[in-house]
């Protein structure tokens, strides 16, 4: 889900694996994991001709001057560029993946900003009518159990395969992924994070989760003595942690709230805890641990879909539940009194396809009759669980209140609008005989540049800024030229599409010039200390398609300072946003965005219904309905 301007993610499928790998397609040096093609590195003048293409209109013509000249020199031959583009092909023959630790390391581990908000994505789960405390437990108890349901599949390679659909429907795409989902962590560091996974042992130790309750944590064994405990069991041990969590001379320090600080000031804090022993198996505990879920108190909010997506994203703050967390796990599963429900999700180990499919199984799973679940005999003696240990010193204990007051900042700062579009969803647009996804991010781009940002404008393709800059010019231009160029634009968004399917887009392969000439010590190249490089990778609309069959919605915060981040979900009759913003920027508003976005989708339905005034449903021809983008294992998700 790595969220750029006119760049999506998660436009693919679940189908059954059709077809067997053979033993010659995993061994073949052209092939990487599972037998999957490598990700290819694209000729060098073909990404630079692309380079200038997309900037072109984003830059005054001396600028673009100057860097064309920038291009021409690093392109020459016997350049620079040669001798970095001749060793990225060397790397793709050394590695099964020439782009991941690059693509890992710039997107997120140097990334010295929270993780709430500012990576972590959120998934928000339908809201649920708890009329008791039974009722919240005996729902975590069932998904705790669907946790471990899904977690058997996955070590037992039981997932069906992803596959892309749209015009390369078909494709398979590469599952590494999915193992990282509970047995990973990232460990703050003070320059750059790093990504752990755990390793398998002859003899592994019993598995455990970690329960975050009142601001404290505790350690749930879901197996003990070889079985795998049950709903029932899981229930009881709930409920025993509930009662612990209740007593308050036993409580200790927030300690989670370390966590949701900037990576370098938890990195610092995280220092000073290791040095006492009991700290040190604490952070054990958690960062072996599958998975955190987090019992949080009533938020006494009015749990709107805008609200639920806040409390998600941020806990609400120190005086509701944003202290309730431990961000560095990969999944932490949220399950309110009040019933917010949701997960969140450190972003460095997979794509958003797999937090979809991961949480659309639970939510099925959830679901489902309890006669079709697996039951086994409850256990008559289960072992109390285990409240984790604090011992924090005068330094820790000011830190807490640092980290505290800058979650606040943060919490304060974030503008939020989760607004449904009802007036059509992707039905109407595919009567069109138009990709719903490029026909949303062409709707994107007409809004920022309609909202008044013309000189900030991002837009995916030239081809996007020609229509938008039409439909502001009156009759100058006629509906019919608006209708072409509106086709033009969607056409131009969707071969993008196959090019980052494909992985001959541009963004990975600058980034992977620019970090070999790192490698090798050289000057840095005049093309990456331009100023319309920076402009390049400054996204100012960070855009991402997440579908979902469930009844739930993705959503995430700006990348930048200034900018908007845009989730959506396109479904039959409606299509679902979550625009996201700062409010200390002068520059936004989420609800001016989202107004302005209705009457641009308006719009393009009023010129629709115009030019096509007997709209057909879309033939059988396969079409790019969704945008797959090229993931850090340089497959599609």
């Amino acid at each position: 889900m790595r969220r750029e301007v006119g760049c999506q993610s998660d436009a693919v499928e679940r189908m059954d694996f059709q077809r067997e790998e053979s033993k010659k397609d995993i061994l073949n040096k052209d092939y990487g994991i599972l037998g999957l093609p490598k990700l290819p590195v694209p000729p060098l003048q073909q990404t630079l001709d692309m380079y200038l293409k997309c900037m072109r209109h984003l830059i005054t013509e001396d600028q673009f001057t100057k860097t064309k000249s920038i291009v021409e020199k690093f392109a020459a031959p016997g350049g620079v560029g040669e001798v970095l583009q001749k060793k990225l092909l060397e790397r793709r023959e050394q590695k099964a993946n020439w782009v991941y630790d690059y693509w890992l390391e710039d997107m997120y581990l140097n990334n010295r900003l929270a993780l709430p908000v500012n990576s972590s994505p959120v998934m928000v789960f339908p809201k649920q009518n708890f009329r008791c405390q039974s009722d919240t437990l005996r729902y975590a108890a069932d998904l705790i159990s669907g946790v471990l349901e899904y977690k058997s599949l996955i070590d037992g390679n039981a997932l069906p395969v992803d596959y892309a659909r749209g015009q390369l429907a078909g494709t398979p795409l590469c599952m590494d992924q999915y193992s990282k989902v509970f047995t990973s962590y990232r460990l703050p560091g003070a320059k750059t994070d790093t990504l752990v996974a755990q390793k398998s042992t002859v003899m592994p130790e019993p598995e455990h989760i970690i329960v975050a309750c009142k601001n404290q944590f505790f350690v749930l064994d879901v197996v003990i003595n070889f079985r795998r405990l049950n709903e029932k069991d899981l229930y009881t041990q709930l409920e025993r942690i509930r009662k612990m969590a209740d007593i308050e001379e036993e409580r200790l320090p927030p300690v989670g709230l370390l966590t949701s600080d900037g990576r370098t000031h938890w990195a610092e804090a995280r220092s000073e805890l290791v040095k006492d022993s009991t700290n040190r198996d604490s952070l054990d505990m958690i960062e072996r641990s599958l998975c955190l879920l987090c019992l949080d108190e009533p938020s006494a909010t009015d749990l709107t879909d805008t609200n639920r997506a806040l409390l998600m994203l941020h806990g609400g703050g120190m005086d509701k539940n944003g202290a309730n967390r431990w961000y560095d796990k990969p999944m932490q599963f949220v399950i309110g009194a009040d019933g917010c429900c949701g997960v969140i999700c450190e972003h460095s180990p997979f794509e958003g396809i797999v937090l979809v499919e991961c949480t659309e199984y639970l939510l099925r799973y959830m679901r489902g009759s309890p006669s079709k679940l697996v039951r086994t005999p409850s256990m008559s003696e289960l072992p109390a669980p285990r409240r984790l240990r604090w011992k924090c010193s005068s330094d820790i204990q000011t830190v807490l209140t640092a980290s505290g007051d800058r979650l606040q900042k943060l919490v304060k700062n974030l503008d939020m609008n989760v607004y449904r579009f009802t007036a059509y969803g992707k039905e109407f647009i595919k009567k069109q005989k138009m990709s719903p996804d490029a026909y949303i991010q062409v709707a994107l781009q007409f809004t920022f540049y309609r909202y008044g940002r013309v000189d900030n404008i991002r837009s995916s393709t030239p081809e996007a800024s020609a229509f938008v800059k039409a439909m502001d010019s009156g009759t100058r231009i006629t509906d019919g030229q608006k209708m072409e160029l509106l086709q033009t634009a969607i056409k131009a968004q969707t071969n993008y599409t196959v090019l980052a399917i494909t992985g001959m887009a541009i963004d990975n392969h600058l980034l992977g010039l620019r970090e070999i000439a790192k490698e090798l010590k050289f000057e840095k190249p005049d093309l990456f200390s331009d100023s319309t490089y920076a402009t390049s990778i400054h996204f100012i609309l960070s855009t991402s398609q997440v579908p979902t069959t469930e009844d739930m919605f993705c959503c995430y915060g700006p990348v930048v300072p200034n900018g908007y981040g845009a989730c959506y979900n396109p479904q039959m009759e409606h299509i679902l946003f979550c625009v996201s913003s700062f409010r200390e920027s002068t520059e936004t508003s989420s609800d001016l965005f989202v107004k302005t976005l209705e009457a641009c989708l308006g719009e393009m339905q009023d010129l629709c219904r115009k030019c096509n005034t007997e709209a057909k449903p879309a033939d059988s021809t396969e079409r790019v309905e969704g945008n797959p983008k090229v993931k850090k294992n340089g497959k599609k998700s």
